[in-house]
Parts: structure tokens; sequence; C-alpha cells
């Protein structure tokens, strides 16, 4: 089975979509998974030095500050009742995060398992500690941390390498109607939207599997 996981390292349902995913997949060990994370920019026009969070998301959705964090509070449980620690004030701003998908792509050459567990620690490394995924310095550190080579990353993260093969998958996953992330789709035909309870990941995949063996 084929999944794509179409997500932005900046986007908190991505976090918790990811570790529900995960919980399902760890209940079918007999399921035989190919897991690919891909390229979405939910900010693509971010400036380099990035912008408040909280001025950000009250005008991009007209939300009263109660409501922000309201909304905070309920991501934050999700994520604890998944093991995943959305520390309450870690981060202050949200970030460009288009070299942090350029290595990304890159990590996927290398192992479907450095690309995940780069993708796991740029998500801690945002929303626990509150740090900035567009900072190189921080991009080379989080890719050594999980293996990958230090002087390769360093490469990448220096010049343009994969710049078109992440704007290319963004555009596909636009055309395919693709405008809110996580986007977990199934062996190119299924969909599976937003940040799902394990239990529901687990059923649509335990039925997708079993008519595919039809």
């Amino acid at each position: 089975m084929k999944i794509d996981f179409v997500s932005d390292v900046s986007c908190p349902w991505c976090a918790i979509g990811l570790k529900s995913l995960e919980q399902a997949l760890a209940r079918m060990p007999e399921l035989q998974v190919q897991l690919h994370f891909q390229p979405f920019e939910l900010n693509p026009g971010m400036a380099p030095e990035g912008e408040d969070i909280d001025e950000h998301l009250a005008r991009k959705y007209g939300l009263p500050p109660a409501q922000l964090a309201a909304n905070r509070e309920r991501i934050r449980e999700r994520g604890a009742a998944l093991g995943f620690d959305f520390a309450q004030g870690a981060r202050s701003r949200i970030y460009n995060t288009f070299d942090a998908h350029r290595l990304l792509h890159w990590a996927g050459e290398q192992s479907e398992r450095a690309q995940r567990d780069l993708k796991l620690s740029l998500f801690t490394a945002y929303f626990t500690e509150g740090r900035d995924p567009s900072d190189h310095a921080l991009l080379l550190e989080r890719a050594v941390a999980v293996g990958l080579d230090a002087e390769q990353a360093r490469a990448v993260l220096a010049s343009d390498r994969y710049a078109d093969a992440v704007r290319d998958a963004e555009s596909l996953y636009h055309s395919l109607g693709v405008s809110s992330v996580p986007a977990v789709i199934i062996n190119e035909r299924h969909l599976i939207s937003g940040g799902q309870p394990p239990e529901v990941f687990e059923q649509a995949l335990r039925q997708i599997a079993a008519e595919s063996g039809r």
C-alpha cells in the first residue's frame, strides 16, 4: 500500500495526523506500507523573517484571541493523547517552510525512514521547541540528528536543488483539489482528510486493503 502524506511542517493538524496514522499502522503489522511525505505550503508567500502567529491567524481566519486560545488548547490536548507535545507558548511566529520541503525531498531519496524521521523531528523543533524551520542551521542539525550526511544536506540547503521538484509536487496536489492538509492519499486513489483519530485511519486502511485484495 502506498501512502502519500501531503502536509506542511508548520501545520499542527499534520503532526496530529501523522501520529494518528502511525498508531493506526502499528495496529496493522501485516500491512506492507510505503509512506512518502509530499510538500504543501500553507503560506507560500511568507516572508523570510516570518510573522507573529496570533496576528497571522487572526487575519487569516478572522478569529478573536479567545477562540485562537481555545483552538490551541484543543490541539494541545489532541497531541498529548497521541504522545506529541505542543508546548504552550513555544511558538510565537510562523515561518516560510520551502527549504524544509526541499530538504525533506532530498531525505526521501536517501530512505523512507530518514524522510519520516526528519519530518517528525521538524514537527518537534517547531511545535515543541518553538524553533524556526526556515533556519538552515536548524535544518542541518535535524538532518544530521536523524543520520543523514551533513555535507550533502549542507549542499542541498546552499543551493536551489529540488526547488522545481517541490513546486511541481505542490502544483500537482493543488490540481487534484487538495486545499487543506493533512491530505492522506492511499494508492493514488483514496483520500483521508484532516488529523483524524487513529481509529478512523485504521478503519479506512482496513477497508481499502480488503478492497484491494479482492
